[in-house]
């Protein structure tokens, strides 16, 4: 442990104090080094701040951070993102939440702008194409280490390892609805809950006890009483916050300007993105293709290729479409200019429906965190969480180890197959030694990443196969 670290477990201290804590420099330092880590959708995510705050740190506890899990689940949106700002709250208060939530996306920002930049000036160059040829296989063990991470903590009961069992199968072979799934976990939880008595939520099954403590008391993190004062302040000053650039490229460029029609189009899928990225991506592209043109199909694959080998959320990929758009559309500006306009006023709408959600309704969910019979629910969506995970395991893995997969369609059966003979024999070995480097050498997931992608480099440089 750093000796900047607290070294006893806090107990509860005044509202005015509690974002003392831990100190604000250290914890924004603390979510910087976890941007740079945030590869690998929201399952690498969730297994990097589970890993930085809860299991080294210990700044947090295991059941609060499954709590606020719960919560963004439920939220349109990236689950992710919403979840350091919900967690940067708890150790923070309402600065915290802005920094962990600022800082989560601002890495992948900037990457996915240059990106960008470089394939409209370039296209795709083969040393680009290296580099995320070795980042994806580091990824996929990423991914992989957050299932066995999550699944560990959070299925305490038989009854919740049949609901990650049955989430998985429901997403993976039937293309259920993300909305229905958690909808039942959820609904299954409560049952478990009234037939059991509580005793789900008592808190002392022997996982809970043998758990090593947090170092800060659930009482001692931040709280804000919820009032109608507040939430209308929080609504307001979100609406504002969206609406002030909009009407701005309203007024500079016409009500059916690229931007206008970017900024009403992704504002709509940031309210609706329920399910996470890979649930609004097919209506994004349908849209950004065929009705508005801003891309080709073939662009919006190579798009999604960049935002998955990118830190931060992968609904930044829309920053991949706002851009290659608003540069074919400029109207009377420079197109690069146009691009940079359109990228980032798409990022600001998309994400600022995040902060609001969570500053409007983690007071409630905190409220409630005692309610037995919305713990028991929750506790079922924590166990249908481990199944999404898996699942989105399994999606990467075939598009990442294979060049080609189909869809396959029997009755109510939806099962993605790879094509065996499109296997990438580079990316597989880097696969097997990204697992080497992180469950048997115990390394951390940016020095895994790093190596990864030096590595995919190398075989690139030299001739080897790595698309």
């Amino acid at each position: 442990m750093s000796s900047n670290e607290p070294t006893t477990r806090a107990t509860p201290a005044p509202t005015s104090r509690r974002r003392d804590l831990i100190p604000l420099r250290q914890a924004s330092w603390a979510w910087f080094l976890i941007s740079l880590q945030t590869f690998g959708g929201p399952a690498g995510q969730i297994a990097v701040m589970q890993r930085t705050l809860v299991d080294e740190k210990r700044w947090i506890g295991q059941k609060r951070f499954l709590h606020a899990l719960n919560y963004c689940m439920l939220l349109p949106g990236p689950e992710a993102q919403q979840l350091a700002i919900y967690t940067g709250w708890l150790l923070n208060g309402t600065i915290g939440g802005l920094i962990a939530g600022v800082l989560f996306v601002l890495p992948g920002m900037i990457a996915m702008l240059g990106l960008a930049a470089i394939y409209v000036a370039f296209g795709a160059t083969t040393i680009v194409l290296a580099i995320f040829a070795g980042i994806a296989p580091a990824v996929l063990a990423v991914v992989v280490q957050a299932v066995t991470r999550v699944s560990k903590r959070a299925l305490t009961r038989p009854a919740h390892v049949v609901i990650a069992v049955c989430a998985f199968f429901a997403l993976a072979l039937f293309a259920v609805p993300f909305p229905i799934v958690i909808a039942v976990a959820g609904f299954a939880g409560w049952l478990i809950g009234r037939r059991t008595h509580g005793a789900d939520n008592s808190g002392t099954t022997e996982k809970d006890t043998d758990e090593t403590p947090p170092l800060i008391a659930d009482d001692a993190l931040h709280a804000d009483a919820p009032s109608l004062r507040r939430a209308v302040l929080v609504l307001g000053v979100g609406v504002i916050a969206w609406a002030v650039p909009m009407v701005a490229v309203v007024v500079f460029t016409g009500r059916h300007s690229v931007f206008t029609e970017q900024g009403m189009f992704f504002s709509g899928t940031a309210l609706v993105t329920f399910g996470g990225a890979y649930a609004v991506l097919a209506y994004v592209a349908q849209k950004a293709v065929e009705t508005y043109g801003w891309l080709t199909p073939g662009e919006m694959v190579r798009g999604l290729g960049l935002a998955e080998t990118t830190p931060g959320p992968l609904i930044m990929v829309v920053q991949f479409v706002a851009f290659l758009g608003a540069y074919r559309n400029p109207g009377d500006l420079d197109p690069w200019v146009a691009a940079t306009i359109g990228a980032l006023l798409t990022t600001w709408v998309t994400f600022v429906p995040c902060f609001v959600f969570i500053f409007l309704g983690a007071p409630y969910v905190e409220r409630l965190r005692n309610n037995t019979h919305l713990t028991s629910a929750l506790n079922g969506i924590t166990a249908s969480v481990v199944g999404v995970i898996a699942n989105l395991a399994l999606y990467f893995a075939v598009h990442t180890l294979f060049a080609d997969a189909s869809l396959l369609h029997w009755g109510p059966i939806h099962l993605l197959v790879p094509d065996l003979s499109t296997i990438r024999p580079v990316v597989a070995v880097i696969a097997v030694l990204a697992g080497v480097m992180i469950y048997r050498l115990n390394w951390s997931v940016l020095r895994t990443l790093g190596v990864c992608a030096l590595l995919g480099l190398t075989a690139g440089l030299v001739g080897l196969p790595v698309t």
